[in-house]
């Protein structure tokens, strides 16, 4: 039995699929899988800028600000109903297939679960709830609440305060390495959810366990 009073989650890459947004592009650029990862490498690096710059602005317009860099840089014409919908529809992802039955098993288990994101409140909501898994988080929480993005402290900080607990009871679930190595650097137990195979980060602490699927979590 686990001791971890919650298991706190990323959403996107995470619980929801973005790279499913390649299939609205498939007639409007070249290579939408290329454009897709582009766009989601520039919509990080705005947050990972306004944190530093210390100018917050929320997460749907930086995705609207990464969407216009990437679609000129990849010859996408883009209009306003266009850019509404590329917007909308980060809201609108699936649940990776082991995300359901893990989170059921963990809360049979007695242990809370919560979402913690970059995304907006309203965003947040209707990701979850278009995902069918809006009703298995005892918490969902967004970085609207500090006015910075993570892999800042102070977004971790939401989930020791809401469980009243410290760090090191809280296991981090993440597939982005970037996330993984900042939540280790606070005192979570990382759980580093590498469903892409992706190469490990060389900057910061490592996570305590390096996962491919949900399921693994079950083995706590």
């Amino acid at each position: 039995m686990s001791d971890h009073v919650a298991y706190v989650f990323d959403l996107y890459g995470t619980l929801v699929d973005y790279a499913t947004l390649r299939d609205r592009f498939v007639d409007h650029v070249a290579d939408p899988d290329a454009f897709v990862l582009h766009w989601r490498q520039k919509q990080l690096a705005y947050a990972f800028a306004a944190t530093l710059m210390d100018r917050y602005v929320d997460f749907d317009t930086l995705t609207g600000f990464a969407f216009d860099y990437s679609g000129a840089a990849h010859g996408l014409v883009v209009d306003p109903a266009l850019r509404a919908a590329a917007i909308a529809a980060w809201s609108q992802l699936p649940a990776f297939p082991d995300v359901g039955p893990a989170l059921d098993a963990l809360r049979a288990r007695g242990t809370a679960t919560a979402v913690l994101s970059n995304g907006t409140p309203r965003a947040l909501a209707a990701t979850l709830s278009r995902a069918g898994i809006d009703r298995k988080f005892d918490a969902v929480l967004s970085v609207d609440a500090v006015r910075k993005f993570k892999p800042h402290p102070a977004v971790y900080r939401l989930a020791t305060e809401r469980f009243e607990t410290t760090p090191e009871r809280i296991a981090f679930v993440s597939s982005n390495g970037w996330d993984a190595t900042g939540a280790a650097e606070f005192g979570f137990r990382v759980r580093w959810c590498n469903r892409a195979g992706s190469t490990a980060e060389t900057l910061g602490k490592a996570p305590e366990r390096i996962i491919s699927s949900l399921d693994e979590l079950l083995h706590d």
